[in-house]
């Protein structure tokens, strides 16, 4: 079960200091890590992640940085100074901006998995004809994810429908964080490309990202004690195979 545990990320996309704090005193012990996202991170900056790293949490810091090369290098520096073990860039950023983003973490004193995000799990097919991409929205993933692994980078965050192409051919080479993850039943929300935590384990994610069913459920600790149990199965499930 500690197994199932350590992959299940919590994203405290709430409000302020004191809702984020009060999910975590609710969730400490339940799950692996907590992802700190833009909404959060805009309210209460660094001093937040470097409380919840004092308390022992692990951080995912999802800021999905997307800038000139220089910039991103620079904010990459400054968000491993503050003790985090995850940290996301925008793969669309281009080559250029990913590597130096690498440069920067590797030069690290405790360097952060770097993670490229591919498409975004709230984009459907017509969102990305829209921006100009002719591709299908999987191809466009998938080559993404390419330009990751070429300028150094070993995680990459991708729907669970990319998932299995990627991971045939990326192997054990690439850590895997897949979001949009919803219980059996659970309305998908906002998320146009959601996935069971069976679906996303079964198709070889190595983390799973859940927010909003778990930090709005009646009693958050109970639900994701339930996620963990899915994972578990899932896991045991892909074990005997």
């Amino acid at each position: 079960m500690n197994e199932a545990r350590s992959r299940l990320i919590v994203a405290l996309d709430v409000p302020d200091r004191t809702a984020a704090l009060a999910a975590l005193d609710r969730l400490a012990g339940h799950v692996g890590m907590f992802k700190l996202g833009l909404q959060i991170f805009t309210r209460e900056g660094p001093a937040l992640v470097q409380e919840v790293v004092h308390r022992g949490e692990r951080v995912f810091l999802d800021l999905k940085l997307h800038d000139i090369p220089n910039t991103v290098a620079g904010a990459v520096r400054s968000a491993c100074s503050l003790g985090v073990e995850m940290l996301t860039v925008h793969a669309s950023g281009g080559r250029k901006m990913l590597e130096a983003a690498h440069e920067a973490a590797r030069k690290a004193a405790s360097p952060p998995l770097l993670l490229a995000v591919t498409a975004l799990t709230s984009m459907a097919p017509e969102d990305t004809r829209s921006i100009g991409v002719q591709e299908s929205l999987t191809s466009w993933a998938e080559r993404l994810a390419d330009l990751a692994f070429g300028a150094g980078l070993r995680g990459l965050v991708t729907s669970r429908h990319e998932l299995p192409y990627l991971r045939s051919k990326f192997g054990d080479t690439m850590c895997f964080v897949i979001p949009g993850i919803r219980p059996s039943g659970a309305v998908v929300q906002d998320q146009a490309r959601t996935a069971t935590p069976a679906e996303a384990i079964r198709a070889g994610a190595g983390y799973l990202v859940v927010g909003r069913p778990i930090i709005e459920a009646s009693d958050p600790a109970r639900a994701a004690d339930q996620m963990v149990s899915e994972i578990a199965a899932a896991l045991a499930h892909s074990q005997k195979q």
